[in-house]
């Protein structure tokens, strides 16, 4: 089968489409025949084994697996020992090991049945990317119906199903993106939407200052002391990711959050990290896709042998929605 793989650490350059042996599923896990995969964050990150942490589990000189890739849809192709949700021939979207391939073996807990009114493509781009928004806004947010939520950096591939989960729990969103996405992040059911370029949402006074009860920084880079400042009693802040100055984010998210909420009832710093939960995570979202309040937005598709070219665009930051590769 044909899969992308890269025997050193480093840019898109090092990716490379080869002829590789068709993956065998262990006991729990079942072979997936990829239809679709999508580009993440992580992806990128894992590639250039950056930060050096990321190393400690996969290899320090070198990736101990060549593969690379997680959120894919396709079909089941086979099953291992002591699966019993799926069989032969199931459409399944989800995550596993080795996504940017042809043939992919995945956990049995970490996938779900496809959507019967979704593409392969658009199933593809749900997995990391919708559950990260749903953990964060259910989970580390605690997301209440009425409640006042904005969405920072809400036109991305995170963003634009945090904003829409969001919607479906009944909040009230403002989006902050971007001039070029603002009618974007509209359409996507946002009740106001601030352009950044134009105004900073952290900021005001007296009656123009505008508080929230939930604020998800998908794309933060403002510091604590104003995130903090936007919140309303009883608010709290989640940090998801962060566009610069990482490391200062985790920082002040790790140390500085826990001292800043215990100074009053604001929660501030609830630094995300994902549940083990994917299937009833997946199960939602498969709910919320076919009943039409979650629509994926995908900007760009590549096929399998432009890997390198999807991965390059998405380190640009600039990417509207998922991109997706179509195997």
């Amino acid at each position: 089968m044909k899969a992308i793989v890269r025997t050193r650490y480093g840019s898109p350059d090092v990716l490379e489409l080869q002829e590789v042996e068709k993956p065998v599923p262990k006991e729990g896990e079942v072979v997936v025949q990829v239809h679709a995969a999508s580009v993440n964050t992580l992806d990128w990150h894992i590639m250039r084994g950056q930060p050096f942490l990321l190393r400690t589990g996969g290899g320090l000189r070198k990736p101990k697996d060549p593969r690379l890739g997680v959120d894919l849809a396709g079909r089941v192709e086979a099953v291992g020992a002591d699966v019993t949700r799926f069989q032969v021939g199931d459409e399944v979207f989800g995550m596993g090991r080795g996504a940017f391939a042809e043939f992919a073996c995945a956990a049995e807990n970490r996938l779900a049945l496809k959507p019967t009114n979704v593409s392969y493509e658009a199933a593809a781009a749900v997995p990391i990317a919708a559950t990260t928004a749903l953990q964060g806004l259910r989970d580390k947010g605690h997301v209440r119906p009425g409640e006042q939520v904005v969405i920072q950096g809400a036109s991305g591939g995170v963003g634009t199903f945090a904003l829409q989960i969001a919607k479906a729990f009944g909040a009230e969103v403002t989006a902050v993106c971007s001039t070029r996405n603002v009618d974007q992040a509209t359409t996507l059911g946002a009740d106001q939407v601030i352009d950044y370029t134009r105004e900073d949402f952290t900021k005001g006074r007296g009656k123009k200052r505008r508080r929230y009860d939930l604020i998800v920084a998908v794309n933060g880079y403002h510091p604590l002391s104003a995130y903090r400042r936007a919140l309303r009693s009883q608010g709290r802040y989640v940090m998801v990711g962060a566009s610069s100055h990482l490391f200062q984010a985790l920082f002040q998210a790790l140390l500085l959050g826990p001292v800043m909420s215990r100074m009053g009832s604001k929660k501030v710093g609830g630094l995300l990290a994902n549940s083990s939960q994917h299937q009833q995570d997946l199960a939602l979202l498969k709910d919320l896709l076919e009943s039409g309040k979650v629509v994926p937005v995908i900007e760009r598709r590549y096929a399998l042998n432009e890997t390198n070219e999807a991965i390059r665009y998405l380190e640009e930051g600039h990417a509207r929605g998922k991109i997706v590769i179509t195997v």
